[in-house]
This record gives C-alpha cells, structure tokens and sequence, in this order.
C-alpha cells in the first residue's frame, strides 16, 4: 500500500525538496485510503456533536495521530506515514471533513427545517455544499498574501505543527510539548480554556491584548454594570464597523501594492505590462476576491432560484438580495479568517447572525432570509479551517525555505481537504433526516429562526449604527496588521467563561518568562503554547464524544 512518502530517516531540519525528497501525493493508494476513512470519522463526529452539544470540536491532531500510530507498525505497508507530510495531509483531510459536514453544511440545511420549509433542505444543501467548496479554495489561493500572511499565527495550525515535529524529532522539543500538553489537559479539567492561553503566548500583542479586553468585558458587563450587550447589540455592532473598515484596509493594501509593483517595474526598465504579470501575493489577493464576489454570486442566483425563495420578491429586491447575499457571505468569510488567524477563534455564529439582522432590516421576505442565514453560515468554517491546516504544511515544509515544495505541499493539501468536504457531503446527505427526525439540529439554528420569525425593529438599527462607530474607530487606529478592532469585537461576541484571564495570564507569561528565563525561552514558548492548545483540543473532542455517547 503506497503513500507515495519518502522513507528516509527522520532530521531536524525541515523536509524539502531540496533533500531529493518528493511531496507524498493526496491521491496516492495508502494516503487516499487513510484520508477517506478518517474522513468519514470526523464528519460522523462533527455532526453528532455539533447536533448533541450544539459545539464542533478540533479534530486535526486525531489525524496525526493516527498516522503516526500507523507509521510505528513494523510493516513496509504503512512505512510512508513517517513523512511528517503524509501525516499533515492526514490531520486536513480530518479536520476538513468535521468542520464542514457540521459547520457548513449540517447548521445551515436545519434552519429550513426549523421553519417548516422541508422543500428547501436539498437546494440549501446543493448551494451551502458549492458555497464550502469555494471556501477553502479561496483561503487557498489568498494564503500568504498581505491579508492573510503565513507569518501570523494561526494557532490551532500552530499546534498541530507542534504536535508532528515532537512526534518526528523527540528529544528537547517533545518534552516541552508534553509539559504544554499536560498543562493544557489539566486545565482543560477544571474547565480552564487553556487554548486561550496558549493563543497569548504566539499571537500579536495588540491583536491579543484587545482580544482579552473584549472578552474580559463579556464576562462582567452584566454583574458589575448591569449591562446586557447583546440586548444593547454593542458586539454585533462593533464586528460591523470593524469589518467595513477591515474590508477598506485589505483593499488599500492591494492598491498600494500594485502601484509599488508598477513603480519597480518602471525604475528597473521592465516593459510596459510587466508589473501586470508579476506574481505576488497582492495581485493573487486581489484576482481571489474579484473571483469569491463571482463566485458568491453565481452561488446566491443558485439558491435564491434552487429554494423557490426568487418567487417571493420582486425583481428590484431579488436584484438587491443577490448583491446584498453576496457581499455579506463574502464578508463574513473574510471576517472569520481574520480573527481565526489572530485568536484561533472563529464567531462564525455571530458574525452569521449580524448578517441576518441586516437583511431583516432591509426587508428580504422569510424565505430569503431563511436561504441568507444559511448562506452566509457556510462560508467561513471551511476558510478557517483551512488556513489552520496550511499553517501546519507551512511550518512542517520549513516555512518557504524551498518555494517550489512549498506550492506542491499546499496543492495536496487542498487535495486531501477536498477528499474530506467530499465526504462530509456525503454524510450530511445520508444521515441528515435520521437527526432531523429525533428533532435535532445545531442549536445554533433556533436563535436564527426565532430572529428572523421576530421581525424588523428600528432600536435593533440604532443600535448596530451607534456601536459600528466605535468599532470603525479602533479598527482605523490599530491598522491592517494589528486589526484591533475585529478581535475587539470577537472577543465580546464569546462568552466563554474565565477566557479573558486566560489570555491576560498568557500576555503577563510572555512578558515575564524572557525575564526570568533568558531570551531563548521564545522558542520554547511556542512549543509550549502548541502542547497547550493541543491539550485543550484533545481534551475538549474526548470530552464530546464521552457526553454525546451517554
């Protein structure tokens, strides 16, 4: 059964071409094989728990260990799976496949159930299962970009990096993140959320100290002040003003680039045009957004005209509704990634629910806003999830040392992660009436269903309008790199108890262990904060599974 994996012995450097050394292949016979049946587990998985317990848990390290457990058999058969790449394309197609059979595809076909408009389950699922899709090929193509740098920390990718390297070298680095496992189950135990913790070791220091702000805020508006912010709509508000700004800046970057690239290419005597063909990572930015609006679009006419949901506007407002579904689905992407790569959080739910609020407020009919909310629901786990995955490659290939490796380790990624949404869509499809029929749906989906059953209210605008400002403030005053005021609006929009002094613990921790320990620590902080979000992740998916099993 073969992998298609190099067998040479495990180093310390990084593996790359430049070692004579082949990218193992997604689609070859044993990868394929390990891909397919974890696949399935972690689809199976996702939805059961997501349906259950109303959350979706982290999977990827499941498909690394599972590689590696295959590679200690003493058979020539599995011996491809030492490859620390074999074993990366093993935790994407997994991690692939659980958040998108739950998050994009099982959340989104329940809230057409829930309103009683069973026609729509299979159209929604035809267009979210397109939607998904488009999702990781679009994080694909902007990875590495000015938006989203592959210098930044996406933090489960982190972990997960973490997690091979001490399983493929051993020695100083294994123990550190095994003392960073250990704390992260520990305090994942007493209910500690220690992937918080670990994200403030690595993340930017603006980025997480407004990060803990927001979720420090959260925890004691209520019994301090007296205030409930999301009757006040103060966190859907600031994720508003946040991501329009957000949205100026990234485009600012890509103009500013482009006119950089002309610059240089005029000083240099390059023909006319060539700035035009030059391949770099804004130009890529900017053709990937122009093809996700086309493509958004062609899903939204899919849907609006698949769900019936067409025959209830006008052509006026059907026109709006494509433009408005389209941005909004577009939007919200961009959104979760941002504050999935600085936080590894990603409030897909809220930012989701802002985007209903706003439709309702236009006035699109319940059956556009039935087929809205599933919309833009879909979009954005698989972006994330994505972009955590391709962090692992990036670390695990030696972080672009060898380019030409780099862009066909990437290529099998996207690969397995297509396996993966491949059988996600099969599983939603063949078990999605068995849940649907015990009554079960993401939990999710009620509060979607009851907002859009509730109506238009003029409060609810002011109050989006009045905290879009602020927000629109700070994200203008930390910039494009720090984007303040997104993961000031992530943090309020999670209520995730004791999270923000898990953070403000991690920031004092990365301050004072240089300190104390000497400047090298940094290196070992990293590796650390891996164990620790890895802890937690282990901790958290076994936990589901033993609750959901009850």
């Amino acid at each position: 059964m073969s992998t298609d994996a190099t067998n040479r012995a495990a180093t310390d450097a990084p593996h790359t071409a430049a070692d004579g050394a082949r990218h193992p292949r997604a689609l070859a016979p044993g990868n394929l094989i390990l891909t397919v049946v974890l696949s399935v587990f972690g689809a199976v998985v996702g939805v059961q728990l997501l349906a259950t317990l109303g959350v979706t848990p982290s999977t990827s390290l499941i498909g690394a260990l599972a590689a590696m457990t295959l590679a200690r058999v003493p058979l020539v058969a599995f011996r491809g799976f030492r490859s620390v790449h074999a074993q990366n394309l093993a935790q994407t197609s997994i991690s692939s496949a659980t958040f998108g059979a739950a998050n994009s595809l099982f959340l989104p076909i329940g809230i057409p159930f829930l309103f009683g408009m069973d026609d729509m389950i299979i159209p929604m699922l035809v267009g979210v299962s397109v939607a998904m899709l488009v999702d990781a090929w679009l994080l694909y193509r902007m990875y590495d970009t000015p938006a989203f740098p592959a210098k930044n920390p996406w933090p489960l990718g982190l972990a997960a990096a973490e997690a091979i390297r001490a399983g493929d070298e051993g020695g100083r680095r294994a123990k550190v993140l095994g003392l960073g496992l250990v704390t992260g189950l520990v305090g994942a135990v007493f209910s500690l959320p220690m992937s918080a913790f670990g994200v403030a070791l690595i993340g930017g220091f603006g980025a997480m100290a407004a990060f803990g702000v927001g979720l420090l805020f959260t925890q004691y508006a209520d019994p301090l002040f007296g205030l409930d912010l999301n009757a006040m709509y103060l966190p859907h508000g600031m994720m508003i003003g946040a991501g329009l700004v957000a949205l100026v800046q990234v485009g600012r970057t890509i103009l500013g680039a482009r006119r950089t690239n002309a610059a240089r290419a005029r000083s240099a005597g390059a023909p006319e045009g060539a700035e035009e063909n030059a391949e770099d990572g804004a130009q890529r930015l900017g053709r990937s957004m122009r093809l996700g609006l086309g493509a958004y679009l062609a899903i939204s006419v899919l849907l609006a005209f698949g769900t019936g949901a067409a025959t209830h506007m006008s052509p006026g407002m059907l026109i709006g509704f494509l433009v408005y579904a389209s941005v909004a689905a577009f939007l919200h992407e961009l959104l979760v990634g941002i504050a999935s790569m600085h936080s590894g959080w990603f409030p897909a739910f809220a930012i989701a629910l802002i985007t209903l609020l706003l439709g309702i407020l236009i006035g699109f009919p319940p059956e556009a806003l039935v087929v809205l909310s599933g919309f833009t629901a879909a979009t954005g786990p698989a972006f994330a999830d994505m972009g955590y995955d391709l962090k692992t490659g990036y670390l695990l290939r030696g972080e672009n040392t060898d380019p030409a490796f780099e862009l066909e380790g990437r290529r099998q990624q996207l690969i397995a992660a297509m396996i993966g949404f491949g059988v996600a869509i099969a599983v939603v499809l063949v078990s999605y009436r068995m849940f649907f029929d015990n009554g079960q749906t993401a939990p999710i989906d009620a509060a979607y269903v009851a907002a859009i059953k509730a109506g238009p209210s003029v409060e609810t605008a002011k109050h989006l309008a009045l905290w879009a400002i602020p927000g629109a403030i700070v994200q203008l005053v930390g910039g494009s790199k720090r984007q303040l005021g997104i993961l000031l609006a992530t943090g309020l929009l999670i209520t995730t108890p004791m999270a923000g002094w898990m953070v403000a613990a991690g920031i004092a921790a990365r301050v004072l262990a240089p300190r104390l320990l000497g400047r090298d620590v940094k290196g070992d902080l990293e590796v650390f904060a891996g164990g620790a979000i890895a802890g937690d992740a282990l901790y958290s998916f076994g936990n589901g599974v033993f609750k959901a099993a009850k």
